[in-house]
C-alpha cells in the first residue's frame, strides 16, 4: 500500500513539473523515459517561499536541462558501448534545437494571437449591452407591477362598490367604508414622503428601493386574499409610503444608466479615462432615449391593466341602460364622478374560486417583476460610491432636498410637476369616468383605457424628436394639446346612455394620452439633461415626484366638485406652469447663475483599506478667505492649548468648549465645499 502511496505521489509531482514545460519535446521525452530521475533533482519550493514564480520556473528549467543531458549520456552509452578514452563524442539532445531559457519566456508570454485592442472593445460591448438589459429590466418590472397595481384596484372598487356583493359576501363589514380609509390611505401618506425618501434612498440604494417598493406591491396584493380591514387599509399605507421612494429610484436609475452607457461608448476619451468632467451636453441624447423607452413600456401598463377586466369582470356587468338609469347630466354639467350611479352594477356575482384564481395570477406577475428587478437590474453605482452616501450623516442627507429648491430652476419647474399630478389624475377620473362611463356605461371603461394607454406609449416614441429638436418643443406641444382640450371639455356636456358618442371619446382619450406621454416624458428628459453633470439624482426626482403627490391627494379632496370648477383650477395650473416653465427657459439663455449645493463629503471611520486613501481632491484651502485662514488657525490653536493643559479629554469625552471649535469646523468645512461645488458649476455654466 505504502509503494503505491508513493507511486501516486510521483505521478502526481510529474504532473505537476509537466504543466510548467508542456511545449518543451525533451522534458516529455524524459518523463517517458526515465522518470525518477525528476525526483532525485527537484527543488523543494517550499523551502523558499518568497521565491517569483518566474525565477522558480527558470531555475527548474535549468534542471531539467541537466536530467536530460545525463539521461542522453546513457542512453548513448546502452547503444553504442562505451566512448574510446579520451574521445571527444559531444551528447547531442534529442528534438528541436533552442535554449530552453527562450522556450520557458515564449511560453510565459503573451499569445501571440492576442489582441488587446479587440478585447477591450468586446469588454465594452458586454457593458454596453449590460445597461441596455438594466434599462429594459427597470421598464418591464416598472410595467408589470404598476398593471398588477391599477387592474387589481379597479376590479376591487368596482366589486365593493355593488350593494349585493357587498352583503352577499361580507354581510355587515362595511366594505365601502374600508374602501374609503384604503384610498385615503394611498392619496394622503405620500404628502410626508419629503421627509423620509433621502433617508431610505441612503440606507438602502437604488436598486433596493426599487425592489423593495415592488415587494410593498405585491403585498397589496396578497392582502386582497383575506379583505378585513387590518389587512388592506395598512397595506395601502405602505404603498402611500414607498410611491415617492419607487418614482424617485427609477428616475434617478434611468438617468445613471445614460450616464454609464455613455461612459462605455467612449471609454477612449481622456475625460472618461481621468474621471473627469464631460463636455456640456453629451449625456443628452443617451438621456432622451433611454427616458422614451422607458415610458413607452410604462404606459403600456394602462393596456394590462385592463386584462382582468376584459377577460374576467366585464361578462358580470349590467348594461349601460341599467347603471346610468338615474344618470341626468354628464360632462362639464354634471358633478363629483357621476351622480346617481346605480348602486348595483353586477348582473350575477362571480364565483370566489374564481377570483383566488385571477388573484394569485395577479400575485405571480408581482413575484415577476420583483425576480426582475432582482436578477435583471444591475446596480446603478459602485459599492465604495454607496458606502460613501451611507456614511453621510442623517442630518445632511434629510436637508438635502431642501437644499435642492434653493435652485432657480426646479422653483420654477414645481409648478409643472404638479401639473403632471392633476392631468393624468383627472385622465382617468374625470375624461373616463365622468365623460366616457357617464355616456357609453361601464362596460366600455376597458376600451377608453387601453387607447389612453396606448396613445401615450406610442407618443413618448416622438420624444425621439428632441435629439433634432429644441428643448422646450415636447413641453409646450403637450401643454397646448391638453389646454384646447380642456377649453373643449368644458364646453361639452355628452347626454347619458348614448353610445353614438364612443368614437368622439376615443378620440378625446387618445388625444389627452398624446399630451400625458409629452409631458412625462419631457419631464423626466428635462430633469437628466438639467443637472446631468450630478452622479446622484434621487433628490431632484424626489422632489418632482413629492410635487406630484401633493396634486395627487389635492385631486382626492376635490372629487365632490363640479367638474366645471375642476376643469378651471386644471386649466389655471396648466396656465401658470407653463408660465413658469418660460421664465425658466429665459433665465438660462441669459446666463442668470443657479445655486446647485453637493451632496456633503463623506466622513468615514478610518476602518478599511477603503478609507485609507489621500484626501479628497475636491477639499481645496484656497477658496477660502484670509479671515477664515485666521479662523481655522486660531481653532488649531485652541485644540493645541486643550492637549497639552488636560489629560482627561485622552479618558473622557471632550469639553463643551472642545466640541464647539470642533462643531465650527465642520460647518465651516462643509459650507466651503458647497460653496466650492457651486462656483464650479457656476464656472462650468458660463463657459458652456
Amino acid at each position: 500500500m505504502f509503494a503505491s502511496f508513493s507511486g501516486i505521489f510521483k505521478l502526481h509531482y510529474i504532473y505537476n513539473i509537466a504543466s510548467v514545460f508542456t511545449s518543451n519535446e525533451l522534458f516529455l521525452y524524459t518523463c517517458l523515459h526515465k522518470p525518477w530521475a525528476l525526483l532525485t533533482t527537484r527543488t523543494n519550493r517550499s523551502t523558499c517561499p518568497a521565491l517569483p514564480s518566474l525565477v522558480f520556473r527558470e531555475h527548474c528549467g535549468r534542471q531539467m536541462a541537466a536530467v536530460i543531458t545525463e539521461d542522453n549520456v546513457y542512453s548513448e552509452a546502452e547503444v553504442n558501448g562505451a566512448p574510446p578514452v579520451g574521445g571527444d563524442d559531444q551528447v547531442q539532445l534529442p528534438g528541436p534545437e533552442g535554449n530552453i531559457q527562450g522556450q520557458v519566456e515564449e511560453f510565459l508570454g503573451p499569445h501571440p494571437d492576442y489582441d488587446e485592442e479587440e478585447e477591450e472593445r468586446k469588454y465594452y460591448r458586454r457593458k454596453r449591452l449590460g445597461v441596455v438589459k438594466n434599462v429594459v429590466g427597470a421598464s418591464c418590472g416598472g410595467m408589470i407591477i404598476y398593471s398588477v397595481y391599477m387592474g387589481l384596484l379597479q376590479m376591487q372598487l368596482i366589486l365593493h362598490y355593488d350593494e349585493t356583493y357587498r352583503e352577499v359576501k361580507y354581510g355587515t363589514l362595511g366594505l365601502e367604508d374600508i374602501d374609503n380609509k384604503m384610498l385615503m390611505g394611498i392619496n394622503v401618506t405620500p404628502i410626508v414622503g419629503l421627509l423620509y425618501t433621502p433617508v431610505l434612498i441612503r440606507f438602502l440604494g437604488t436598486k433596493w428601493m426599487m425592489f423593495l417598493a415592488s415587494g410593498i406591491y405585491a403585498l397589496f396584493v396578497s392582502t386582497n386574499y383575506w379583505e378585513r380591514y387590518y389587512t388592506l387599509v395598512p397595506s395601502a399605507v405602505a404603498i402611500g409610503v414607498v410611491i415617492v421612494p419607487l418614482w424617485a429610484s427609477l428616475g434617478n436609475y434611468i438617468t445613471r444608466m445614460a450616464q454609464q452607457y455613455y461612459e462605455y461608448v467612449n471609454y477612449k476619451d481622456e475625460h472618461v479615462q481621468e474621471q473627469k468632467k464631460p463636455p456640456k451636453g453629451a449625456f443628452h441624447s443617451y438621456i432622451i432615449i433611454f427616458q422614451s423607452v422607458f415610458y413607452i413600456f410604462f404606459h403600456l401598463s394602462f393596456v394590462f391593466a385592463e386584462f382582468p377586466m376584459v377577460l374576467f369582470l366585464n361578462n358580470y356587468l349590467n348594461d349601460y341602460n341599467h347603471t346610468l338609469f338615474k344618470v341626468t347630466q354628464c360632462g362639464a354639467g354634471g358633478k363629483g364622478v357621476i351622480e346617481n350611479f346605480n348602486k348595483t352594477v353586477l348582473r350575477t356575482l362571480p364565483r370566489s374560486l374564481l377570483l383566488i384564481e385571477v388573484e394569485s395570477v395577479l400575485m405571480g406577475a408581482a413575484f415577476l417583476a420583483m425576480l426582475i428587478f432582482l436578477g435583471l437590474c444591475g446596480a446603478a453605482y459602485r459599492p465604495t460610491e454607496e458606502i460613501d452616501l451611507r456614511s453621510i450623516g442623517w442630518g445632511n442627507i434629510f436637508q438635502l432636498p431642501f437644499k435642492h429648491l434653493r435652485d432657480y430652476r426646479l422653483r420654477l419647474l414645481c409648478p409643472f410637476f404638479i401639473y403632471s399630478g392633476f392631468e393624468v389624475l383627472f385622465a382617468v377620473q374625470g375624461l373616463v369616468l365622468s365623460y366616457g362611463v357617464c355616456s357609453v356605461g361601464m362596460e366600455k371603461l376597458w376600451l377608453l383605457v387601453m387607447v389612453y394607454g396606448l396613445s401615450s406609449s406610442i407618443c413618448s416614441g416622438l420624444a425621439l424628436t428632441l435629439l433634432r429638436l429644441p428643448r422646450p418643443v415636447i413641453l409646450l406641444v403637450g401643454a397646448f394639446v391638453h389646454f384646447v382640450l380642456i377649453i373643449t371639455l368644458m364646453c361639452w356636456s355628452p347626454h347619458p346612455r348614448t353610445p353614438n358618442y364612443l368614437p368622439y371619446l376615443l378620440v378625446l382619450s387618445a388625444l389627452w394620452g398624446m399630451g400625458t406621454a409629452f409631458n412625462k416624458t419631457g419631464l423626466s428628459t428635462l430633469l437628466g439633461m438639467l443637472y446631468e453633470d450630478k452622479e446622484r439624482l434621487d433628490f431632484v426626482y424626489t422632489i418632482y415626484h413629492w410635487c406630484q403627490a401633493i396634486a395627487i391627494f389635492i385631486v382626492y379632496l376635490w372629487s365632490a366638485l363640479p367638474m366645471r370648477a375642476k376643469l378651471g383650477l386644471l386649466l389655471f395650473a396648466l396656465i401658470v406652469a407653463s408660465f413658469c416653465y418660460v421664465q425658466m427657459e429665459r433665465r438660462l439663455a441669459k446666463r442668470i447663475p443657479f445655486r446647485l449645493p453637493r451632496i456633503p463629503r463623506p466622513r468615514h471611520k478610518v476602518k478599511g483599506y477603503r478609507y485609507l486613501e489621500e484626501e479628497n481632491s475636491d477639499e481645496s484651502d484656497t477658496d477660502l478667505s484670509d479671515a477664515d485662514d485666521d479662523e481655522k488657525e486660531e481653532d488649531e490653536r485652541m485644540l493645541v492649548e486643550e492637549d497639552k493643559n488636560t489629560d482627561a479629554d485622552s479618558q473622557g469625552s471632550p469639553g463643551p468648549e472642545r466640541s464647539g471649535v470642533r462643531d465650527r469646523r465642520r460647518r465651516h468645512d462643509n459650507a466651503a465645499y458647497e460653496q466650492a461645488g457651486e462656483r464650479e458649476d457656476y464656472v462650468q455654466h458660463m463657459r458652456d
